[in-house]
C-alpha cells in the first residue's frame, strides 16, 4: 500500500499529463471512439488484460484477481462530455490548473481511474476480486447512461459484480449513495399551419406547447421528497408572418420518488391531450371571416416521446461498501458527506448492486461550459481515498 501511495504521490505530474492529453481528444455524445480507443490504449501500456472496446463503445480493461469464482469490482468514469463534436478545444495549463472542455467532467475521472490503476500495477497489488476498468459512454444528455446499462445488461461477468465505484468529477468529501431518479420526454404539437393574416383562427402550436407549459408550471412540486419539471428547449415555426406547423419541447422530470415522477408524467400527457382536444373542437366549430369552416382543415395532432429515463435507487445505511467508505474516511481524517444525485451509479443502485460515485480529488468548476477547469492541488488524498475503497471492496484490506 506503501508504494502505490507513494506512486500516487511521484507521478502526479504524469497524471496531469495524461489528463491534458486526454482533453484533446473530443469526445461528443455519441462520438466517444476517438477517447474510447486512446483510453484502451493506456490500458495496454499499464498491461491490463482483455482490454478493448465493447459493443456499445466502452473500454475496458481488467486486473485479475487472487480469488477463483470469477467475482469482481468494477471501476468506471465516464468518458463522454457535453460538448457538440466541432466544439474548440485548446487546453490552458498554468501550474496545476487545466482550462479546457471537459478538464474536470470527466477529465478529473478519467485520469483518476488510470491513476489508481497505475499504481496498483507497479506496487505489485494484487486485489481479492479481478477489478474491471471501464471508460464508459453515454452518461451525459441525451446518452441515458447507455454505456453502464449495456454492461448490467450484456458484459460476460455482470452477474459477478459485487461492488460498482463510480469516478466522476473532482473532490474527496462527497459520495453519491442515493440515485436521482428521472424521465426525460420530447413533445411535438402539429397544425395545419399558414398565414398569420388570411389564415388567422387556425391552432398555433407554439400557442398549444405554451399552455401545456404555463399549466404544469403552474402546478406546485412537493420540497420533500424533492421534486423537480424542468423545461429544457422550445423550438418551432419558420416565420415571423407563418402560423407554425410544428412545436417541440423537451421536459425533464426528477424526483427522489418514483411516485412523483409517474405523477408528473401523468400530468404531462394530460396537459398535452387536453389542449389538443380543445384545439381541434375550437377548430371544428369556428367559422372564418369568409364563412367556410374549419372542419376540412388538418386536425392538430400531437406525440410525447420518452427520450430518457434514469432510474433511482438508493444504498442501504447497512450496507458494506458504506462502512469501508466511513473506514476509509477514519484512516485519511475525513468526513464524507453522502448526496442525491444522478450518475452511472444509477444503474447499479436500481438492481441492487452496492455503488457510489465519488470525486477524483482536486477542484473544479464551470462545469459543462468551455470555460470548464480543474486544478490537481490535493489530488492525490482524493485517489488514495479511492484506492483504499476499491480494495477493501475487493477484501484486500
Amino acid at each position: 500500500m506503501h508504494q502505490a501511495f507513494r506512486w500516487l504521490h511521484l507521478q502526479e505530474r504524469t497524471v496531469f499529463g495524461w489528463q491534458v492529453e486526454l482533453v484533446q481528444v473530443p469526445a461528443p455524445p455519441f462520438g466517444e471512439e476517438p477517447r474510447a480507443e486512446w483510453l484502451a490504449g493506456k490500458f495496454r501500456e499499464l498491461g491490463l488484460e482483455d482490454v478493448g472496446l465493447d459493443e456499445a463503445g466502452n473500454a475496458i480493461g481488467i486486473l485479475r484477481g487472487s480469488r477463483s469464482g470469477g467475482s469482481c469490482v468494477l471501476l468506471s468514469a465516464h468518458i463522454d462530455t457535453v460538448f457538440p463534436a466541432g466544439t474548440p478545444i485548446a487546453p490552458i495549463v498554468d501550474g496545476e490548473r487545466l482550462a479546457a472542455p471537459g478538464a474536470c467532467d470527466n477529465g478529473a475521472g478519467i485520469a483518476g481511474m488510470l491513476a489508481i490503476a497505475s499504481a496498483l500495477m507497479d506496487a505489485g497489488l494484487q486485489p481479492g476480486y479481478d477489478v474491471v476498468f471501464a471508460g464508459n459512454v453515454g452518461e451525459e444528455g441525451d446518452g441515458n447512461l447507455r454505456g453502464i446499462r449495456h454492461i448490467y445488461e450484456h458484459a460476460p461477468w455482470r452477474h459477478e459484480i459485487k461492488a460498482h465505484i463510480v469516478l466522476d468529477g473532482a473532490g474527496e468529501n462527497v459520495a453519491i449513495t442515493q440515485a436521482l431518479g428521472s424521465q426525460r420526454y420530447r413533445v411535438t404539437i402539429t397544425g395545419p399551419g399558414g398565414h398569420s393574416w388570411t389564415d388567422a383562427g387556425a391552432p398555433n402550436p407554439i400557442l398549444l406547447l405554451s399552455q401545456v407549459i404555463t399549466r404544469l408550471g403552474a402546478g406546485e412540486l412537493p420540497r420533500s421528497p424533492r421534486t423537480t419539471l424542468n423545461v429544457g428547449t422550445i423550438e418551432g415555426g419558420t416565420a415571423i408572418n407563418a402560423i407554425p406547423e410544428r412545436a417541440v419541447a423537451s421536459f425533464d422530470l426528477r424526483s427522489t420518488d418514483p411516485g412523483q415522477i409517474i405523477r408528473l408524467e401523468v400530468e404531462l400527457h394530460r396537459a398535452v391531450e387536453d389542449a389538443v382536444m380543445q384545439a381541434n373542437h375550437e377548430m371544428a366549430t369556428r367559422r372564418p371571416g369568409n364563412g367556410a369552416a374549419l372542419s376540412d382543415r388538418k386536425n392538430v395532432d400531437f406525440t410525447v416521446e420518452k427520450i430518457g429515463e434514469r432510474p433511482a435507487g438508493k444504498l442501504p445505511e447497512d450496507s458494506r461498501l458504506l462502512d469501508l467508505l466511513y473506514a476509509v474516511d477514519r484512516q485519511l481524517g475525513l468526513r464524507t458527506e453522502t448526496r442525491v444525485a444522478s450518475t452511472d451509479a444509477n444503474i447499479p443502485l436500481s438492481l441492487g448492486v452496492p455503488a457510489m460515485a465519488l470525486g477524483a480529488g482536486g477542484n473544479g468548476g464551470g462545469i459543462h461550459t468551455r470555460n470548464e477547469w480543474y486544478d490537481a492541488t490535493g489530488r492525490e488524498l482524493g485517489l488514495r481515498r479511492a484506492l483504499l475503497l476499491l480494495l477493501g471492496a475487493t477484501g484486500s484490506v
